[in-house]
């Protein structure tokens, strides 16, 4: 049972979105993600994931450390699943002394994939593509689904766990995101 501080943190949630985008519909949706680049956050063949709609991703809706899916900087008619690392006025500095550091730009952002064992061209992250536009995240992933006995939240920043509590609690169908895994 959602407690009545939850529905109403829940429908505070539910304005500040419609006033960009519509009230009809939820502030989720399910999306399925294949690959082992967010392993093990999403296991190693991927997962179904409770995606929360963002009306716009800038810096006071996207932290660092929050988990993505976004354009694919390099196929746009795809999506991917990465963390976001950097955002606008964070100085990049490479491992390889040939390459100057540098700073986002403004509605810029840096994303890297969660398998540290990959290397960056297998990755296919900011390591590989460059800074990306905020413009390109449409949402923020907030429960995965690995198996039916593995599953739990995303560990996102603390800022958007706590955003995001209420929309889990009232929106988080367990059983549906069975019907729609594919393992």
């Amino acid at each position: 049972m959602v407690s009545l501080s939850t529905w109403f943190r829940y429908i505070a949630n539910k304005l500040e979105y419609s006033v960009s985008i519509s009230w009809k519909g939820k502030l989720t949706y399910l999306y399925g993600n294949k690959g082992d680049q967010m392993a093990p956050v999403m296991g190693g063949l991927g997962g179904t994931l409770l995606v929360r709609k963002l009306p716009a991703a800038d810096p006071k809706r996207v932290f660092v450390g929050d988990v993505v899916v976004m354009k694919d900087p390099e196929k746009s008619d795809n999506y991917i699943v990465r963390r976001l690392a950097a955002i606008e006025g964070y100085e990049m500095v490479s491992t390889d002394e040939k390459d100057e550091p540098f700073v986002l730009d403004k509605d810029e952002c840096w994303v890297l994939a969660d398998n540290e064992n990959m290397k960056p061209k297998e990755a296919n992250d900011s390591r590989t593509f460059g800074p990306v536009p905020m413009r390109n995240i449409v949402g923020r992933a907030i429960y995965c689904l690995r198996t039916a006995v593995d599953h739990g939240p995303v560990q996102n920043s603390n800022d958007s766990m706590r955003k995001d509590s209420p929309i889990l609690e009232v929106e988080l169908d367990v059983d549906e995101m069975m019907k729609n895994h594919k393992a």
